[in-house]
């Protein structure tokens, strides 16, 4: 459950789940267009990073802070299990929720040591439908092997935009993660996943 997808995926991820602590994350979602949500956060990250005083550790507890706040989990995990969500009863989907999402912190909180000045630029963004909103970036990476097509997907919750998906060079981080869990519920179902979780976020 660590395919190279992830290693691409996790500091394009990083960059619209952390931000700095002087900044009001709740109120920027609720405030901001879905294009000034990515830019605030973008840029809070960057200046977060270039802390090299600050250890890796306290990187990362500020990283599973935030994404708690920041992501729509509930939909990421209802949209990652796709027909095995119905499936689910209420304590089994809460205990998916929550494992998956310290998974998801855990796995993209070790790639903070790896940063290596990468910008974020912006370059387009557009309406969905039914309350979703993409927004299209490029991660500039001159020190790292090229820049990175990022797309960030948002949608619409109580008046806040929260982060339901993320698309690296077109691969969705909900679809990869629906396709390793699909063979996982089809050999041992949601028991068998949940164990799988529990072990790699121990």
């Amino acid at each position: 459950m660590q395919p190279r997808f992830e290693i691409a995926a996790g500091l394009c991820l990083l960059a619209t789940l952390v931000a700095s602590p002087v900044i009001s994350v709740r109120s920027a979602i609720a405030a901001d267009s879905p294009p000034e949500v990515v830019r605030k956060l973008t840029d809070a990250v960057i200046a977060v990073l270039n802390q090299k005083d600050l250890p890796a550790e306290a990187r990362v507890t500020t990283i599973r802070d935030i994404v708690y706040d920041y992501a729509d989990f509930a939909t990421i995990s209802r949209l990652v299990l796709a027909r095995n969500w119905s499936g689910l009863d209420t304590i089994q989907k809460e205990h998916f929720v929550e494992e998956f999402k310290k998974y998801l912190s855990i796995s993209y909180g070790k790639n903070v040591a790896s940063y290596s000045n990468e910008k974020v630029q912006i370059v387009g963004d557009r309406d969905e439908g039914r309350g979703d909103w993409t927004v299209q970036t490029r991660n500039l990476r001159p020190q790292a092997g090229g820049d990175v097509l990022v797309e960030y997907r948002l949608r619409q919750k109580d008046g806040e935009w929260k982060l339901i998906d993320v698309l690296v060079e077109r691969v969705s981080l909900v679809s990869n993660y629906r396709s390793q869990f699909q063979v996982i519920m089809a050999n041992g179902g949601i028991d068998h996943l949940l164990e799988i979780l529990r072990e790699k976020n121990a």
